[in-house]
C-alpha cells in the first residue's frame, strides 16, 4: 500500500521576534496528501531541534521536546521556546541521552511529568526513569526523584530502550533494550531486554507476574525484548509494544504479564553478519509478534490513534521508520493487524517519534529535519 502525493503548498511565514535570547518561530510549511482512508494536511510546527527523540503535546498549547544530547524544550502556545532547567545527568554517547517523555495524567493539576533516558553508572551507563515536577513559568523541573534503573549497568552506548507510558490504574510501563548483549534478555533475574511496570512511588504492584520475586525480579511485566522503542496503550488499556530487530525482524507485539517474547531464542530476522539468530522463527513458551517487518525499518515511536480528527484511522497503530522515512499505519482489528499503508514514505527523514496531538491530530518528530509536524483532516484548519 503506498500513499499519493496529492498536492504541496508552502505557507506564508510566521513572522517572530527572538524568545528568550535565540529562537524566532519557523516559518509554517503545509502539504496535502490522500491516503488510502482519507486526505490529510501535514503542517510543521517547529524546526532547528538537534536529534529530537520525544514529544508531549501541553494541555495549555505547546510542547515540551526531548534532544538526544540532553536538553529538554519548552514551546509555549505561539512556539516559541526556552530550554527547561533541571535534567537528570544523562550519558549521552551512541544510542544514550535524554529520551522520552509522558505527561501524567493528571500533569494539568500536578505538572507531574516522566522522563526515561540513559543514566551514567561507574564506567558504564543504564537506562533509568524519573518523575518530576514542571514548574508553572515552565522553565524547570523540580522534585526529580529516580523511580527506576535498570540492572545490571554495562558499558557501551546500544539499546537503551526507551519509553514509559502510564497506564489507567497509574502504574508506569518502562521499556528497555538488550544492551547490545543477548542473552540478558532470557535472564529473569535483570531488567535488560524487558517490559517494567511499577507503581508512581516506584513500588511494585501487587498484580505484577512476578510480584512474589521467587522466579524473576518483582517488577519485570515481560521478557525477550531486543530493543523497545515504541510503546502505547489501545482503547482497551492494552499495551503495544514496537521493538527493533537487527537485519530484520522488527517486531510489533501485544505485551502481556509474565510472557516470553522470545529474543534473543527466535527472531524473524537474521545478524547483521547475515547469520541465523537463536533457535528459528518459533519455539513453546515464546509469544509470535503480532506484525513484523524484514527488511528493518527501524522503527521507533508508536501511538493507537484514539481521536476522532481523522475517525478511517481509529483504532489503527501509528509507527515512525528511521529507515526508508516513512510513517507506518498499521489497520488494526482487537489483536489483528490487517495491513500496512506507508504513510509520507521519503518525504520526511528519519521519524523518532509519533503521539496523539490535541483535538485528534497526530504529530511526529523527523530526526533528519530536526522538526516537529502534525497531521490533520484535509482542510480542518
Amino acid at each position: 500500500m503506498r500513499l499519493k502525493l496529492f498536492a504541496a503548498v508552502a505557507c506564508a511565514a510566521v513572522a517572530g521576534g527572538l524568545f528568550l535570547a535565540d529562537y524566532t518561530p519557523p516559518a509554517a510549511a503545509q502539504a496535502r496528501y490522500n491516503t488510502e482512508a482519507a486526505s490529510v494536511e501535514v503542517t510543521r510546527l517547529v524546526s532547528g531541534l538537534d536529534i529530537p527523540w520525544a514529544v508531549a503535546p501541553l494541555p495549555e498549547g505547546g510542547a515540551l521536546i526531548t534532544e538526544r544530547d540532553g536538553r529538554l524544550l519548552h514551546f509555549d502556545a505561539q512556539w516559541r521556546r526556552k530550554t527547561v532547567a533541571g535534567v537528570p545527568e544523562v550519558a549521552a554517547s551512541g544510542q544514550g541521552g535524554l529520551l522520552d517523555i509522558t505527561l501524567a495524567a493528571d500533569f494539568a493539576t500536578t505538572g507531574t511529568l516522566f522522563l526515561t533516558y540513559s543514566e551514567p553508572a561507574g564506567r558504564g551507563a543504564r537506562t533509568a526513569m524519573a518523575a518530576a515536577r514542571l514548574s508553572e513559568d515552565r522553565s524547570s523541573l523540580e522534585d526529580v526523584t529516580v523511580l527506576f534503573q535498570q540492572e545490571p549497568a554495562l558499558r557501551g552506548g546500544r539499546h537503551f530502550g526507551s519509553r514509559v507510558v502510564e497506564a489507567a490504574d497509574g502504574t508506569l510501563f518502562v521499556t528497555t533494550g538488550d544492551r547490545g548483549d543477548r542473552p540478558l534478555a532470557q535472564d529473569p533475574q535483570g531488567h535488560v531486554g524487558k517490559v517494567v511496570r511499577i507503581a508512581r512511588d516506584g513500588s511494585v504492584p501487587e498484580d505484577n507476574p512476578f510480584a512474589d520475586g521467587e522466579s524473576a525480579l518483582p517488577e519485570i511485566w515481560s521478557i525477550g525484548h531486543r530493543n523497545i522503542q515504541g510503546a502505547t496503550l489501545d482503547e482497551e488499556g492494552r499495551l503495544w509494544t514496537l521493538s527493533h530487530g537487527a537485519r530484520g525482524g522488527d517486531e510489533v507485539n501485544l505485551a502481556e504479564a509474565g510472557k516470553n517474547y522470545g529474543w534473543p531464542v527466535i527472531s524473524y530476522g537474521r545478524h547483521y553478519s547475515g547469520l541465523s539468530i537463536g533457535e528459528g522463527t518459533a519455539q513453546e513458551g515464546m509469544e509470535q509478534p503480532k506484525f513484523y517487518w524484514d527488511p528493518s525499518i527501524a522503527p521507533s515511536g508508536m501511538v493507537a490513534y484514539t481521536g476522532d480528527a481523522i475517525p478511517a484511522w481509529r483504532g489503527d497503530l501509528f509507527v515512525g521508520a528511521l529507515k526508508f522515512d516513512y510513517i507506518a499505519r498499521l489497520e488494526r482489528d482487537g489483536d489483528r493487524i490487517l495491513g500496512e499503508e506507508k504513510l509520507f514514505e521519503d518525504i520526511y527523514p528519519r521519524i523518532r517519534d509519533v503521539v496523539m496531538g490535541p483535538d485528534g491530530t497526530l504529530w511526529f518528530l523527523s530526526e533528519g529535519e530536526g522538526a516537529l509536524y502534525s497531521v490533520s483532516a484535509a482542510g480542518s484548519g
